[in-house]
Order: C-alpha cells, then structure tokens, then sequence
C-alpha cells in the first residue's frame, strides 16, 4: 500500500505542482489518504531533514508540543549506546529488573522482578518490542532509578539542541511532562546515527529471538517502504500514532518524523510520501533546478501551510537547518562551583556566606561533576533572570552531584522554581531546615 501511495504521489511529479498554479488542490484530490488526517489535528506535526547536512526540506507544525509516546525510547537508546561507546558498560552486562521495572505496562518483555536480561536484549527489546519494562530496567542500570535517568535525558537533549524537550521516564508511557516536537525528534535521531553509527543497525533489526518467543518489529516500514533502515515508532492515546524514520537512496539519507497519525496505516502513507517527496527533491536539485519542498508537497488545503519566508516560491533565501548545541558546548561560568561538603552554601544576596540559612532550588541529581555543571549552564542561561541573587552550586553529597540555585529568598526561591514548571523545567525548592 505504501509503494502504491508512493507511485501515485510522484506519478503527478513536481512539475505538475508547477505547471497547475493554483490548481494544485485538483492534484491533491487523487491522493486521498492524505486527506485522512483531520483538517482540525491538534496532534498532527511533521519534517523531513537531510540527515548529512541537517538541512530541512519540509516542516509543518515541527516545533508545536507534543507527546513523543514511545519514540521516547530513543533517548533511552541513545543514553545506553553513550555507557557502551565509554566502556561503562558492556552487551553482556546482566541487567536486573526491579519491581518497579517489572510492573511496567504493556507492551513489555515480561521478565519477572529479581530475574535478568543482557544489555544486548535489552536493546533488542527496546527497538523492536518498544518495551517498557526493558526501558526501565536499562535506566536504573544506567542511574540507579527511573528518576534521575529522565533528568540525564533532558539533559542531553537540551546539549543536543532539542530546546523544548522534556523527559519524565524511559518509555514514553502517558505523562503530560514528557513533551516534544517533531524537530527535537529529528535532531535525536540524526544525533543518534552520527554519534553511534556501530549501534544503529539496532534500529533495523525486523526480528528478535527472546527466550524461544519470536518478536517482530513495530516498525512496518522497514519492510514496506524502499530505503528505510529504521527507526522508532511510538503510540498513546494523546499522541495518536508517531514515527521516526530514516532512509537512504543514492547514498543520501534523509529523516524523516511524523506525530499525530489518526491510525498506524496514515501515519506509515504519510511518513513514505514525505521521504519518496525529499529524496525526488534532492534528485532534481542534483539536476541542476532551482527546487523548493515548500511548492511541492501535496497536502490537503487545510493542512499547506507556509513553512517559512525563506522556504516559498520566488524567495532566494538560505534553506533552515538544524544546529547542534553539541558541536559547541555551553561556555562554563566561574560562578558554578563545587562544594564537598553536605550541606549547601548560605549565600545573601552578593554571594557572600550568611550566618543564616536561606532557601535553595534544586535542578537535577546527577552521578558525575560534569552533568551537574553542564545543567547548571543550561538553567543559568535559560533563567537566569530568576536566579539574579543567587550562587550556582554543583554539590557533592554521598557520590552524587546536585545542581542547585542557592542564597534566596522563600519568594525568589518559590517564584523561581514555579517559573521553571511552567517551562517544563524540573525543580525543587528547598528550605533552610532541608
């Protein structure tokens, strides 16, 4: 069905959005399922990217919120794929699940709390089952619990340049502070093929053998559509049916990320139709013609939407691409400090010590000095202005290093962190008495 979509998509071609005009929507007629996403979707959001490059081809709605359900386990993977590039961990290490990892949801491994699998399973389970249970188990193998796991996956997402993504588990299951967009997807999975390309074949295993069960591969496209070595797929009922993918033609690749699918078989006909789109674009622009994605996707009138200025007909203007806070690292501030003691710092106003206690905010918990540092950077730039009379403090406590805001006021400190929550920053206020 996917090949049949695409082969009535580019049988009109992209001269014939050229050659029509105005008579584009004819054309968008006899490609009917695109119009199956409802005109009024307050879920639908897609882009697709030049994974070498980072350019984006095409956008629609990439940077509005929304839940990433499963897709979440990427950042999962990505974290896991990082322990084993460091040598923190190895493919055969056991990992335990816990009762809180055991008693995920469905779809899961089902392994029963006390018994283990190996971090290779685990990673099987996560790219072809989407388990949750595996999730979690690999998480609190990685950071002890699920909790500050999460805080490490916003972390990195916010160095990898996903600026409004926020992780609350593993998994992706139903909570309204695991937030996304279809860019910050984009710019994880190119991160995820460019920083450990030795574990990406992952993504394309279309089988896996688990204890005598047979486990196939939620990923349909991987079969279906021509090109496409993975990714992720991800389903709850607030984020209706989301997938990213990647595929590869004449040695270009392209990723592409659709959310909000109002059913698996839209979602995969879309997802197809925006990379078969993507890849006649490069091909024609390899030719020599002037081509922009932006006159050439054929979407129902109440889904075309201009992307950007820069991006419509009769506009030379640069093409957007996707920047990675990565490649340039947070500058480090003197302010940020670290303390060895267990208790924190009583700063007035000036940053000078106070003989009394005052209130503190913390940011996240983190098992090295490096983590802690780089979210107070990120915090400090962000919000800075809430945090105007207080010290960075990464603090030394029983081997872990926590991230706090120290030296406020109850109000500033309060008013600070409500700020952060609405942001979808994590926080916590802490008072004098701890």
């Amino acid at each position: 069905m996917i090949q049949h979509a695409r082969r009535l998509l580019l049988s009109f071609g992209l001269a014939s959005a050229m050659a029509f005009g105005a008579s584009i929507p004819a054309a968008i007629a006899q490609v009917p399922y695109l119009q199956l996403i409802p005109a009024n979707s307050t879920k639908y959001a897609s882009i697709v990217v030049d994974a070498k490059s980072g350019e984006v081809l095409y956008s629609k709605r990439a940077d509005s919120p929304r839940f990433p359900a499963s897709i979440t386990k990427v950042m999962t993977l990505y974290l896991t794929y990082e322990a084993l590039a460091a040598g923190r961990i190895t493919l055969e290490d056991r990992v335990v699940f816990s009762p809180h990892a055991a008693a995920q949801s469905p779809t899961k491994l089902g392994v029963r709390a006390g018994d283990s699998i190996s971090v290779s399973e685990a990673i099987q389970a996560m790219c072809t089952l989407s388990a949750n249970d595996a999730s979690v188990a690999i998480a609190e193998k990685l950071a002890g619990t699920e909790q500050r796991f999460a805080a490490l996956m916003t972390l990195r997402a916010q160095e990898l340049g996903m600026q409004s993504t926020n992780f609350a588990n593993a998994n992706g299951l139903p909570n309204s502070r695991n937030i996304s967009t279809a860019r910050d997807i984009a710019i994880l999975s190119r991160a995820a093929m460019r920083d450990y390309p030795q574990y990406y074949r992952y993504f394309s295993q279309t089988m896996f053998n688990f204890r005598g069960r047979e486990i196939r591969n939620h990923n349909r496209m991987l079969n279906e559509a021509e090109g496409v070595d993975g990714l992720k797929t991800g389903f709850i009922n607030a984020s209706g049916f989301n997938i990213a993918i990647s595929g590869v033609r004449d040695n270009r690749r392209l990723i592409v990320v659709v959310l909000g699918g109002p059913t698996r078989v839209t979602r995969d006909q879309v997802a197809a139709s925006l990379l078969a789109t993507g890849f006649e674009v490069i091909r024609r622009r390899n030719m020599g013609e002037d081509i922009r994605v932006a006159q050439n996707f054929f979407e129902p009138p109440q889904l075309a939407e201009a992307i950007q200025p820069s991006m419509q007909q009769g506009d030379a203007g640069e093409s957007l691409t996707i920047r990675l806070a990565s490649t340039t690292p947070p500058t480090r501030t003197s302010k940020i400090q670290i303390v060895e003691t267990k208790s924190v710092p009583k700063l007035n106003g000036k940053g000078k010590a106070v003989a009394g206690g005052r209130w503190t905010v913390q940011v996240g918990t983190f098992s090295n000095r490096s983590d802690a540092r780089e979210q107070l950077v990120i915090v400090e730039k962000k919000y800075g202005k809430h945090f105007d009379d207080a010290r960075a403090v990464a603090e030394k406590d029983d081997g872990k290093f926590r991230a706090r805001f120290a030296g406020m006021s109850e109000t500033e400190a309060k008013g600070a962190c409500r700020a952060l929550k609405s942001r979808k920053q994590p926080c916590v206020v802490m008072s004098p008495r701890g």
